[in-house]
């Protein structure tokens, strides 16, 4: 999908503000504090937590994780719906270590100005599966932290039926995602870990983004 190219400090601020409201779509681990899935205590979504079948474009957000997202607040999808991504990801403790990300970039109130981006929001859990050491040189360096977070910005609000191919992040770059329905992934090769990333709770929507939750944090690509 294209999109006009905005300035880089622009892009910057909005992907820090992306994580934040990517900690707001709980799946395997994304909540307020950011994406990695793992410590966020989650309220089993009965109502809002719809399962993976036939939530295609009709809006529903899908897959497993999504039990992990509570079933009624800010941080419910109904809760979500109705906030700007960053404020939605911020109410969601499934997304805190992204969500810490985020506000160490100051990139909130950015991330919340976007219109119709689509946010590729790693869970708690993603966060984790960095090694330590590399994990906390990616999160106090705030430059490299900035166009980590803005990769995962996609232009253009996406649902399940566009998702699949090659994006264009906020980071003038690009990801490539497979998949279908309601079964994406991201090569190995495009993450910080080596392992492929899946979307574990997608279609997420907020106010002004539609999220998918993934278990493993993108790393940017060399552009040509």
């Amino acid at each position: 999908m294209t999109s006009t190219t905005r300035p880089r400090g622009t892009l910057l601020a909005a992907v820090f503000t992306l994580a934040l409201t990517l900690n707001a779509c709980g799946s395997d681990g994304s909540g307020s504090s950011s994406a990695a899935g793992s410590g966020g205590s989650s309220t089993a979504g009965s109502s809002s937590a719809p399962t993976s079948s036939g939530a295609m474009d009709d809006g529903r957000p899908f897959g497993a994780a999504c039990a992990q997202v509570p079933a009624d607040g800010p941080g419910s999808f109904q809760g979500m719906s109705t906030a700007p991504v960053a404020s939605a990801a911020s109410a969601n403790p499934v997304l805190s270590t992204l969500v810490q990300a985020v506000g160490a970039a100051e990139l909130a109130d950015s991330l919340n100005g976007q219109q119709d981006v689509t946010v590729l929001a790693p869970a708690n859990q993603a966060f984790q599966a960095i090694p330590a050491d590399s994990r906390g040189a990616v999160l106090t360096d705030v430059p490299q932290l900035t166009s980590v977070l803005t990769h995962h910005v996609l232009q253009g609000r996406l649902t399940p039926g566009q998702l699949a191919g090659q994006q264009t992040t906020l980071n003038n770059d690009t990801v490539t995602i497979e998949g279908s329905g309601e079964s994406f992934t991201i090569s190995g090769d495009q993450t910080l870990t080596g392992q492929p990333a899946t979307v574990i709770c997608g279609n997420v929507q907020t106010a002004n983004a539609t999220v998918y939750i993934v278990d493993q944090v993108l790393k940017p690509q060399p552009t040509s």
